[in-house]
């Protein structure tokens, strides 16, 4: 994370709120589960193995959406070269759109399913030699290197190195106040505010690559 410039910052940063909020609203949305954070799901997915088996098949069809969605973001990015990360911000954009119509058209748990794909997907922005470089729905991590910045901080090391990668936490936690704050008045239909995000995240992308590959 510190290693990238300030703009990228900037939308890796848009990218951890955008999670934060998806999450909010399908936590809300589905009584306890995540649509972006694998983790939990996979604690409720070994919880209901032991005694509830709808909570598991739940648990793993959103994992599963989600490890299909890494891959086609993965692949998306990759037939993209240099435009990499616009292409998948776009596909991020129109599945959120997709699961936001399923969701108005009576369609809850595909919706549920299309998000926790698109969730996957996002994770591929910023992938470099097959390599996730950035962590935008896995905060823990990001608290692990908050902790260890800060300790290296206090024998020597640089001052502001751990900044960063607070802020995709406390982005994250912005997200999903956010998004459990519309709830009440949108519903699911803050998909479609989710979806909007994307594609704002996608032309802000887009203006950094034009920037950092003139030639294209």
């Amino acid at each position: 994370m510190i290693a990238i410039d300030r703009r990228n910052q900037f939308l890796a940063t848009g990218l951890a709120g955008l999670a934060g909020f998806v999450d909010g609203t399908g936590f809300l949305a589905t009584g306890g589960f995540f649509l972006s954070f694998m983790t939990g799901n996979s604690t409720r997915l070994g919880v209901g193995l032991a005694g509830n088996g709808g909570d598991a098949v739940i648990a793993a069809s959103l994992i599963l959406a989600f490890v299909v969605g890494v891959m086609t973001g993965t692949l998306t990015g990759r037939a993209a070269g240099t435009w990499h990360r616009p292409a998948v911000l776009l596909l991020l954009a129109t599945i959120l759109a997709s699961a936001a119509a399923l969701a108005g058209n009576g369609w809850p748990w595909p919706a549920f399913v299309a998000t926790a794909f698109a969730m996957g997907a996002e994770n591929t922005v910023f992938e470099a030699d097959g390599e996730v470089r950035i962590s935008l729905t896995y905060m823990t991590g990001n608290l692990v290197k908050t902790g260890q910045r800060l300790a290296n901080m206090l024998i020597g090391g640089a001052g502001w190195a751990w900044l960063p990668y607070l802020a995709l936490w406390a982005a994250m936690v912005g997200g999903a106040v956010a998004g459990a704050a519309v709830w009440p008045a949108l519903g699911l239909a803050g998909l479609w505010v989710a979806a909007a995000v994307a594609l704002l995240l996608a032309i802000v992308s887009a203006r950094i690559d034009r920037a950092n590959y003139p030639q294209n």
